[in-house]
């Protein structure tokens, strides 16, 4: 992308415009604190570009010691600073998405909360693509942070599918992955409409 994709503007601006009033990263930590009871962002070498944006919207921030390890040990960091804020489930999300819908939300929430006591995770699916954010309870917690740091959490939840519920919801920005600013530019379509 060139830049860091959490600080884009949401919904996206054209080349050239102003910036708009949120970003990925700010429009993400507003969807889930209705949510949640705190959002924890995980910052790597981008700490001080993230910090202002985090504690403005409330949130918090814990930084990945070693983000060159990569993707997974972030996701480690987060979750094991969820636990030592005493909770045990957790709504994992990127902060270079868009935010979903508050529907979506409410339906993944929703879903948690009454499933089976086998069931460890909560992941939507748009037309069949599994996406963010998923829920995890404190079982998959713990799996996700015994594993080794190089991991992928797509792995690891291929192997305990059996504890997982795939949720269809009508929201194709559960499973929008941002790449490229061609990948950016696409996603004007799929933006919500000014207030």
């Amino acid at each position: 992308m060139g830049r860091d994709k959490a600080l884009l503007p949401w919904p996206p601006v054209p080349t050239g415009s102003a910036a708009a009033g949120q970003t990925f990263l700010s429009a993400a930590i507003q969807a889930l604190e209705p949510f949640s009871e705190l959002v924890i962002v995980v910052a790597g070498k981008n700490e001080s570009n993230l910090a202002p944006s985090v504690y403005a919207a409330g949130a918090n921030l814990v930084r990945n010691p070693a983000p060159e390890r990569g993707q997974f040990s972030s996701l480690q960091t987060g979750l094991q600073a969820v636990l030592s804020y005493g909770r045990d489930a957790a709504m994992i999300t990127l902060v270079d998405r868009p935010p979903i819908k508050a529907a979506t939300l409410k339906l993944l929430c929703s879903a948690f909360r009454n499933s089976a006591s086998n069931i460890w995770a909560v992941v939507p699916e748009f037309e069949g693509k599994h996406g963010h954010p998923f829920l995890v309870a404190r079982e998959m917690i713990e799996v996700f942070l015994k594993a080794p740091a190089d991991s992928m959490a797509r792995d690891i939840e291929h192997q305990h599918q059996s504890h997982i519920e795939y949720l269809a919801v009508n929201d194709p920005l559960v499973t929008q992955n941002i790449d490229t600013p061609e990948d950016y530019a696409a996603l004007s379509s799929l933006a919500p409409s000014p207030q």
